[in-house]
Parts: C-alpha cells; sequence; structure tokens
C-alpha cells in the first residue's frame, strides 16, 4: 500500500530501478563507447522530450544494448552512428513514438486558439 501511495508522488519505482540499470550499463562501457553512449543520453533527454516514462525506459535499455553489442563486437563508433550523430539521435529517437511534453503545448496552444475564435465569433 505504501508503495503505490509513493508512486503517485514520485513516479515508477520500477522505471527508477531500470534507469538506474541503464546508467550502471553505460558507465560499464569501455571508451569510447561510454562517451558516445553518454553524449546521446544528453541528447536524448533534451531532443527526445518522451514523458512516457515505459517509453523512455524502453529507448534508454535499447541505446545500451546497441552500445554493449558494439563494444564487444569491437564496431567503431563512426560505423554506428555515420556522418551525421545528430541525424542518427533524432532518427532513434523517432522510432519511440512515446507521449513527449510538447503535445501537452499543442493541445494547450490549440485549444486556446479555438476558445479565442469562439469568442470572435460571439461578438
Amino acid at each position: 500500500m505504501a508503495a503505490k501511495w509513493i508512486e503517485t508522488l514520485t513516479g515508477s519505482l520500477e522505471q527508477k530501478k531500470q534507469y538506474k540499470q541503464y546508467k550502471a550499463r553505460i558507465q560499464a562501457l569501455p571508451e569510447p563507447y561510454r562517451a558516445a553512449a553518454k553524449a546521446f543520453d544528453r541528447y536524448f533527454m533534451y531532443y527526445g522530450g518522451i514523458t512516457d516514462g515505459d517509453t523512455m525506459v524502453k529507448m534508454l535499455a535499447d541505446s545500451a544494448d546497441l552500445w554493449e553489442r558494439a563494444a564487444v563486437d569491437g564496431t567503431p563508433v563512426s560505423a554506428i552512428v555515420g556522418e551525421d550523430p545528430v541525424e542518427f539521435a533524432e532518427t532513434f529517437t523517432q522510432a519511440y513514438g512515446g507521449t513527449q511534453w510538447i503535445d501537452k503545448e499543442r493541445a494547450r496552444l490549440t485549444k486556446a486558439i479555438d476558445d479565442a475564435k469562439r469568442e470572435e465569433g460571439s461578438r
């Protein structure tokens, strides 16, 4: 019962556990994979803007899988990300269709404009 109450206030404890596991996996990577994974992690947090915890955890776990496999195989970072790391990161995040923070703002903007139109039409 207490765990449910705590999760209501703080979010999913399971997702927090999975996120900590992800961070540990990234930290355990050899260089240069660790540096690349950390750079993408930072970019994912800014660009992705995913607010759905399950989707975010899945995306980060898949990223860790990618970098771990590359390290085991000895695949060069450049062979993974190609010529444009930004394009790679944005394409990677787009594969995860979770709710993004901007979705709420889009809905708020649409509602505000609809309200303004109704107000304008009632004059």
